[in-house]
């Protein structure tokens, strides 16, 4: 048998967190100290850093998978085309934008649209023939929010100007690395990194240095390198590395 005890009511005590309850809603009419965005009908100004939806320009892609082995969800898989390109599982996704970072060619960048909606969760899955453009814009926001904070005083800046979402952001401009050869007189000569370059920037030249001694010559078209760093994945001999040009 289960016995259910009276809970007496106490009027004090009820009219006084009443009390108390108005008084914090009037303080924060007033002065208060907490941001509230009224999203959708109020869309916040976002930075030029923000990282949103991910455009791919495959003129650019030269299929060289960093992204794909960068992203640590395992959210980008490369789909066949013409030549292989990145897909992007939303899924998966963190928005790390680890794969825009470290993108040699500039084919990946960010947007500032972030709440995407999607009919079922196969549409999750974007193919490099959607990521070509802007997803479709729909906006119900009336005003754009700045956040201004200054010490200790803050305050709501609405403006009646909509924050253009098709914009990218600026991106973090990475240090161009270019291909050497630490060890040349380790080269195989085997020309796995001059199969493997999109760009054909590596030559792997035989030169006779005594009667039956052959060295091998390898050479770097520094205007061709992006620094993709295939051909460093694929040396047996682990001789090449990526180096920061100056």
């Amino acid at each position: 048998m289960i016995r259910v005890e009276k809970v007496e009511l106490n009027l004090v005590e009820s009219l006084k967190r009443h009390v108390e309850a108005l008084g914090e809603a009037f303080k924060q009419a007033i002065k208060p100290d907490r941001v509230t965005i009224e999203y959708p009908r109020e869309r916040r100004r976002y930075p030029l850093s923000f990282r949103g939806f991910i455009i791919f320009n495959s003129e650019k892609c030269v299929s060289c998978f960093r992204c794909a082995q960068i992203c640590p969800a395992n959210a980008i898989q490369m789909e066949a085309h013409s030549k292989p390109y990145p897909s992007i599982d939303y899924t998966k996704c963190i928005f790390c934008h680890f794969c825009i970072e470290s993108c040699p060619t500039g084919s990946l960048n960010s947007s500032k649209i972030h709440d995407v909606a999607f009919r079922k969760m196969e549409e999750m899955v974007v193919s490099a023939n959607m990521m070509v453009k802007l997803p479709r814009i729909l906006k119900e926001e009336k005003f754009t929010v700045d956040v201004i904070v200054k010490d200790k005083y803050w305050k709501l800046l609405r403006k009646k100007e909509m924050d253009d979402l098709s914009i990218p952001p600026i991106k973090v401009e990475v240090p161009k690395k270019i291909v050497t050869c630490a060890e040349p007189e380790s080269c195989l000569g085997c020309r796995l990194c001059a199969n493997v370059c999109p760009r054909e920037a590596i030559t792997v030249k035989e030169i006779e240095v005594a009667k039956r001694v052959v060295s091998y010559v390898l050479k770097v078209l520094t205007e061709k390198c992006v620094g993709c760093g295939l051909c460093v994945r694929q040396c047996p001999m682990n001789v090449l590395k990526l180096e920061v040009v100056k």
